[in-house]
């Protein structure tokens, strides 16, 4: 019985299923524990691992993420979203220099390289190497524009999603994963979505969505359906203001006013997954879809 399914974000191509369960599963239970709820038992509580999928072919010699350097950054939507998180890492870090429109709109290797230079300097990027930020910005681009991938993606979020699924909990990446799922899963059990860290709200992102908020039936719109006896699912979002992938915190200006949105303090761990599962904010809303059960 699967009552609680999460869902990673960027970065675990080299991890699996069960790695990330022992990651998450005792910072889920401190989350709920904090919150003052009852625990979930170990065997409910599963992970949907899609990360594989982004996990180069191997060959003699080669190991982690490809050496990308600042000219492997593609013109377009990895830039785009490179100069994004810049733009806000500034906004909320007086570490990070703002950027210029002259380097912005250049739109050119060296806007990059600035861009790259700059995060670094944050507190939110300090322990990410250059390669592996670079495959973070790859890892958006192939989810939001190769279909296949897309599909395989959600594949393994729906088919984690049984009977007895009540709460769909995604971080980062992870959180566009689940809502699309969950959007194309009309009658699906889940009776709570819960989104980490999410980059929902991020134009880039929000439109580029499939399908497109409110469409399907199943979708987690929270609004209840007044051609359906069971009321649409409870959506809660939390995010940390330092947080520089959620770039836009309050996603009922995009979702509808009845989404709820938490803020906490994850202190230098502003994007951290576990971070965010030991908040007390998360506890409650993973707590409640249980008790809609």
């Amino acid at each position: 019985m699967t009552r609680v399914v999460g869902v990673h974000g960027v970065g675990k191509q080299l991890m699996g299923s069960e790695m990330l369960r022992s990651d998450w599963f005792p910072a889920l239970s401190d989350g709920l524990r904090h919150a003052g709820r009852r625990t979930v038992p170990y065997d409910e509580f599963t992970m949907a691992f899609y990360g594989d999928l982004f996990r180069p072919p191997g060959r003699t010699l080669a190991v982690g993420d490809p050496m990308f350097t600042v000219s492997d950054v593609a013109d377009g939507f990895e830039l785009d979203l490179l100069l994004a998180w810049w733009q806000h890492a500034a906004d909320i870090d007086p570490a990070v220099p703002p950027a210029t429109g002259s380097t912005t709109l250049a739109r050119s290797p060296r806007a990059a390289q600035t861009a790259l230079r700059s995060l670094q300097r944050s507190r939110f990027f300090a322990d990410v190497s250059l390669r592996a930020l670079i495959f973070d910005l790859k890892q958006v681009r192939r989810y939001l524009l190769d279909p296949d991938l897309r599909t395989a993606a959600r594949r393994r979020v729906q088919e984690r999603i049984g009977p007895d699924t009540r709460v769909l909990v995604g971080h980062s990446l992870g959180s566009v994963v689940a809502y699309e799922a969950l959007c194309a899963m009309p009658g699906h059990p889940v009776k709570a979505l819960v989104t980490l860290g999410s980059p929902l709200g991020m134009r880039m992102v929000f439109d580029r969505l499939l399908p497109r908020p409110g469409d399907w039936p199943g979708s987690p719109t929270p609004v209840d359906r007044p051609d359906s006896p069971d009321p649409a699912p409870r959506w809660t979002n939390v995010v940390d203001e330092g947080d520089v992938v959620a770039a836009v915190k309050d996603l009922s200006l995009l979702f509808g006013p009845s989404l709820e949105g938490k803020v906490v303090h994850n202190g230098s761990h502003a994007h951290e997954a576990t971070a965010y599962l030991t908040a007390a904010a998360t506890g409650s809303a993973v707590a409640e879809g249980l008790r809609r059960d």
